[in-house]
């Protein structure tokens, strides 16, 4: 976990240092959480770019997406809830069929991701590039996803179910978005918001 070799020159100080981790099973969803998806949960839909309900649901907050997993889990009987850090970007290495990729699936950004130069400004239906190793999408790209972990400095040795600091100002966001450069859309790229940050390049996928 962190800035890995394959990463280069492209990775920030806050990506060291890269460490080992253990994580038991878990289930991720193959995309982000749909407009569809959050309007039958939530009974609205907050995003700023609409015209089709498989459009990522953005401008939600951390503190909305635990409104939103309250309601789904009520609705569901299910236990679904943000990722941690580590799963997070477990996932988006491609897990044990990882190739070692800087961006989620390929080193060809443009595969599977929409960022600043090829989006047009805005976001894009869910699964419409390729998938990485596992089957999984739009993990570089399209949106930001909130984690469940505050952010924080990594540590060294090896970390079993890491949950990031006990307690902090802001909550992780991994994967880039539409507007930002490919350096921000690799895989250990990550970055902070306050909990109550809700724009339009930010949303969420659930574990």
């Amino acid at each position: 976990m962190g800035g890995t070799s394959e990463q280069g020159s492209d990775a920030y100080s806050n990506e060291t240092p890269a460490h080992n981790v253990s994580l038991a099973n878990y289930y991720i969803g193959e995309t982000e959480v749909t407009q569809a998806l959050w309007k039958a949960v939530m009974g609205r839909n907050p995003s700023y770019f609409t015209g089709d309900l498989q459009l990522p649901v953005e401008k939600v907050s951390w503190v909305d997406c635990m409104d939103f997993l309250d309601r789904l889990n009520e609705l569901t009987g299910e236990d679904y809830r943000l990722p941690t850090e580590a799963e997070w970007e477990y996932a988006a290495r491609g897990g044990i069929f990882s190739q070692g990729f800087k961006y989620s699936g390929s080193n060809d950004i443009g595969t599977v991701a929409w960022y600043s130069s090829n989006s047009g400004g805005k976001t894009h239906a869910v699964a419409s590039k390729l998938p990485n190793e596992l089957g999984i999408y739009d993990m570089s790209g399209n949106v930001f996803e909130w984690c469940q972990d505050y952010m924080g400095n990594y540590t060294t040795g090896t970390n079993l179910n890491p949950t990031g600091e006990e307690s902090g100002t802001s909550r992780v966001n991994r994967g880039g978005d539409l507007s930002t450069s490919a350096r921000t859309c690799r895989v250990s790229y990550r970055r902070g918001n306050t909990p109550v940050t809700a724009v339009n390049t930010i949303g969420l996928r659930l574990a």
